[in-house]
């Protein structure tokens, strides 16, 4: 079967086709590559041709697709254990490593996904607070937990509604929505609910409506009005954990929350979730405290192995960062140029291994109301152009590319030849 034939089998059996809404390609009127394979950068699909993949599984292949070590460690584990739904010896070594490397991780709780991290994170700290409210912000994307479905960024934002359908009314009534990098109106918020939030949920570095790094003032103004209010502080590094750098997104400010999320890269490219923080929150958890999560494959034997696989190396091999800033500081200093050489409008965000390209007017981008703003026909164009030439970038304006430790530079710069056809089209001046 091609990759049309198989698509459209799928449609019998899966809604749109997928398991996840921008996989369809729905929004670039086309039907999506169905990959087969894949190797250190390179995928191929069911019709054997190639791509340089930039998209990386969303974010978690930082080693590359099938890593031999990850792959080992999969593999040996998985000749003598599955699941058990029992304590192992894994899930201790992976929770050890995670509260010895990373800052402000005093306990750590295993679950099987970001969206699980994130809403049980927020549980614990409406039964921590013995509040109600949260504070998330526009544009930014938390999993698909109904709390978090309000100008949610990511695909969300790709299909252009303002939330799903199926969440009740009052399951978002306690959702406030801030304005991201914007300290007055997070302030006024705070003097009108502060006595009522539990906490503010933040992607420190957002990723789901195209990479925005929160301002240092911003980020230092939410700890102040934490601890006036006494509420909690919620850094989202399900994206940028162990990506932006090796002990994520918090060692980019001189803030310090009181609960992190995490998954993509701790899980080695195998479903996973955490989140953590004080031990003195973290101990609210069942069964040493009243806030009860649970799950039968929260830590996985598998699971774990691969994610103490991956950590383990990037840990030894620290040199894997400057190797990606090199290359994504390549990158995007020569979609600049070219976009200057060709009179091509855009911006370019990057925060270490994530990039995004913005095609818009405007001199920067840094809140949700500047994304909006971006020509949303141009990069459909641009895309299916990428997409041609051999390489896979994220179906969507508002998301973000991932640079991996197999990109080389070759990678990159054949990537900017690509663009460079593209911009000198777009402007007609080939």
């Amino acid at each position: 079967m091609n990759n049309l034939e198989i698509f459209e089998e799928s449609k019998k059996y899966m809604p749109g086709g997928v398991n996840s809404p921008v996989r369809s390609f729905k929004d670039m009127n086309m039907n999506p590559p169905v990959i087969e394979s894949g190797k250190g950068v390179r995928i191929k699909d069911e019709e054997g041709k190639e791509y340089i993949d930039f998209v990386l599984a969303w974010g978690p292949l930082l080693l590359g697709h099938c890593d031999e070590d990850v792959v080992n460690a999969i593999q040996k584990t998985s000749e003598k254990a599955l699941a058990f739904g029992a304590p192992t010896k894994l899930e201790l070594d992976l929770s050890r490593f995670m509260c010895t490397n990373l800052d402000n991780i005093d306990m750590i709780r295993l679950v099987n996904s970001g969206t699980e991290a994130t809403m049980s994170a927020v549980k614990l700290a409406r039964g921590y607070t013995g509040r109600s409210k949260i504070v998330k912000f526009a544009g930014c994307y938390h999993g698909h937990f109904d709390g978090f479905l309000i100008e949610a960024g990511s695909g969300v934002l790709t299909e252009g509604i303002p939330g799903s359908l199926g969440v009740p009314q009052e399951s978002v009534e306690n959702t406030l929505i801030g304005i991201y990098n914007d300290k007055n109106q997070i302030r006024q918020l705070f003097e009108k609910y502060g006595s009522e939030i539990a906490g503010v949920i933040i992607e420190p570095v957002a990723g789901n409506m195209g990479v925005i790094k929160a301002e240092d003032s911003f980020m230092e103004e939410l700890r102040q009005l934490c601890n006036q209010y006494g509420s909690l502080l919620i850094f989202d590094e399900v994206m940028t954990g162990f990506r932006v750098a090796f002990k994520g997104a918090q060692t980019l400010f001189n803030v310090k929350p009181d609960l992190v999320t995490y998954a993509k890269i701790m899980g080695g490219g195998l479903p996973c979730g955490a989140y953590g923080g004080k031990k003195e929150i973290m101990e609210n958890l069942s069964p040493t405290g009243g806030v009860y999560q649970a799950g039968t494959m929260s830590g996985n034997p598998i699971v774990v192995a691969a994610g103490l696989a991956t950590l383990n190396k990037l840990n030894n091999n620290l040199e894997y960062y400057n190797h990606i800033e090199n290359i994504g500081s390549k990158l995007e200093n020569g979609l600049l140029k070219i976009s200057k050489e060709y009179n091509l409008s855009l911006v370019v965000n990057r925060v270490g291994g994530m990039l995004t390209i913005f095609f818009t007017d405007l001199k920067e981008v840094k809140t949700y109301e500047d994304v909006k703003t971006c020509n949303v026909e141009m990069f459909k164009r641009y895309f299916k152009h990428m997409l041609k030439e051999g390489f896979n970038v994220a179906p969507s304006q508002f998301e973000a590319m991932f640079l991996s430790v197999k990109h080389t530079e070759e990678h990159i710069d054949n990537f900017l030849s690509a663009f460079k056809k593209f911009a000198c089209k777009e402007n007609g001046m080939c």
